[in-house]
């Protein structure tokens, strides 16, 4: 390892889109209410929503710490032991529908062919999701749900799960603007 030439390493000029913060991470647990409860008490994170069994096998608990929907994901029905924990992903933030295009189209340009990309439901963002070279899921997202004082959550009848960016323009859920500034990037 050369630390000094990976010291230099930088953002490359031309990026097709810009990562703007981690957005959140989802976490593999063998029991969820046992983590859902250190993540409330001990961490003082708030519950956006719980999905069970008939959603999601294992369950799937959202929990918040700012009005982003979620900040972190909790992924039930992992066998024991976990050791060191096991990362289910991490969600990166973009400024753009656009964006999320264009990294769909980076990824393919590097030989990385996404394994999902649309809509899934909770959340409502719009994704491009695919692995890094150490087999670590990463999604790459635009537009997450936010959670006002009030706690509202989008109600399930208004997700739209969508299985291309394309399908998840044309059926957005209300509230959500998917007009592209670029509509050329529809052929992708």
């Amino acid at each position: 390892m050369d630390a000094e030439q990976l010291s230099a390493m930088q953002r490359p000029t031309g990026m097709p889109f810009r990562i703007q913060k981690i957005g959140h991470i989802g976490l593999n647990v063998t029991d969820i209410e046992r983590s859902t409860a250190f993540y409330t008490e001990v961490m003082g994170f708030s519950v956006t929503e719980a999905m069970g069994d008939n959603l999601r096998p294992g369950g799937l608990v959202f929990l918040r710490c700012s009005n982003d929907h979620h900040g972190i994901a909790l992924f039930g029905g992992n066998k024991a032991p976990l050791e060191g924990g096991t990362l289910n992903h991490v969600a990166f933030e973009v400024g753009s529908l656009d964006e999320v295009f264009r990294a769909r189209d980076h990824v393919r340009k590097h030989g990385i062919v996404p394994h999902f990309e649309g809509r899934r439901r909770a959340g409502c963002q719009v994704a491009v999701e695919f692995r890094d070279p150490d087999g670590h899921e990463l999604e790459i997202y635009w537009n997450i749900d936010q959670i006002g004082s009030e706690g509202t959550v989008r109600p399930a009848s208004e997700w739209r799960a969508t299985a291309s960016l394309e399908a998840a323009v044309a059926t957005a859920p209300k509230g959500q603007d998917t007009t592209l500034a670029d509509p050329s990037l529809l052929k992708g």
